[in-house]
C-alpha cells in the first residue's frame, strides 16, 4: 500500500485552533501520515509523542528560507526528534527566481544546505508553484535548480496542480526527475476555466497516469494538498483520501 499524507497548511484555520487535537482527526479519516506547515509552538517531544499515540508519520516539513538560513541547525534538530526525514522549501523569494542567474544563486544555497541535511540524515526538497516553469535562457527554474545542485542534496517535491496549470502534463515532469522526485503534491483542479482546488479525483487532473508515473519511479509519498474548499474541510480529505485509496 502506497503512503498517503496531508499537507496540513491544506487545513491551517483547524490546525491553528487545535494543533494536536487535529492530528488525531486525520489519523482517524485514515491518513498514514502529515507534511507540516509550522508546528504552533508544540515541542518536538510532544508532537513526536502524538504521532507515535495517533499512529502517523511525520512525512516532512515545509520550512521557509528564512529559517533555513537562519535556523538551519534547529529545525534539523526539531525534524530528527519527531522522526521526518524530509526537509522542504515551500517556495523561493522573488529575487531568486527571476532570471537564470538567481536561480543559479538559490541553487547555489540549496545544494549547501542539501549537503548539511545530508550529514544529519536528512534529506532535502524543493516544493514548486507555476512559476518555476517559465523558462530563463531556454531552461525552465526547476531545470535550473537541479542542473546546478547535486541530486544527494536537492529532491523535488513536484506539485502536480502547478505543473499541470503552467500548461505540463505532471507524469512527463515525474519522469524527467525520475532520480529527483522523491514526493508528490496531489492537487486537483476543477476545470481549464475554474482553476480552482478541489477533491481529488473530482476534477481534471489525469490521477491514475500521474500515480503509475509515481509507482514506476519510487515516490515515498503521495501528499494530499487543497486550499480552497467548497464543503467542510475534513470532509473534503477524506473524500480525497478515498479516491486516491481506489487508485493506489
Amino acid at each position: 500500500m502506497e503512503n498517503i499524507a496531508l499537507q496540513l497548511y491544506s487545513i491551517k484555520e483547524l490546525t491553528g485552533e487545535d494543533f494536536l487535537g487535529t492530528l488525531k482527526k486525520v489519523a482517524e479519516i485514515g491518513y498514514d501520515g502529515v507534511e507540516f506547515a509550522g508546528y504552533f509552538g508544540t515541542s518536538a517531544e510532544q508532537l513526536r509523542k502524538s504521532l507515535d499515540e495517533y499512529g502517523l508519520r511525520a512525512a516532512g516539513s515545509h520550512i521557509g528560507m528564512p529559517d533555513l538560513t537562519d535556523r538551519l541547525e534547529e529545525m534539523m534538530d526539531y525534524s530528527l526528534a519527531i522522526g521526518s526525514p524530509y526537509i522542504i522549501c515551500p517556495g523561493l523569494p522573488e529575487e531568486l527566481r527571476e532570471n537564470a542567474d538567481s536561480y543559479k544563486r538559490a541553487a547555489e544555497r540549496f545544494d549547501r544546505i542539501g549537503e548539511r541535511c545530508k550529514e544529519q540524515g536528512l534529506r532535502f526538497g524543493y516544493h514548486n508553484h507555476g512559476i518555476e516553469f517559465q523558462k530563463h535562457d531556454g531552461l525552465t527554474g526547476l531545470e535550473l535548480l537541479a542542473q546546478h545542485t547535486s541530486p544527494e542534496h536537492l529532491f523535488f517535491e513536484l506539485d502536480t496542480y502547478w505543473a499541470e496549470y503552467a500548461g505540463f502534463r505532471a507524469a512527463d515532469w515525474i519522469e524527467s526527475f525520475a532520480d529527483r522526485c522523491r514526493i508528490l503534491h496531489i492537487k486537483d483542479m476543477k476545470s481549464k476555466q475554474d482553476q480552482r482546488n478541489t477533491e481529488i479525483g473530482t476534477g481534471i487532473l489525469d490521477f491514475e497516469t500521474i500515480t503509475a508515473a509515481g509507482k514506476h519511479f519510487g515516490i515515498e509519498w503521495y501528499t494530499v494538498e487543497q486550499e480552497e474548499y467548497e464543503i467542510p474541510q475534513l470532509e473534503s480529505i477524506e473524500a480525497s483520501l478515498r479516491y486516491l485509496r481506489q487508485i493506489l
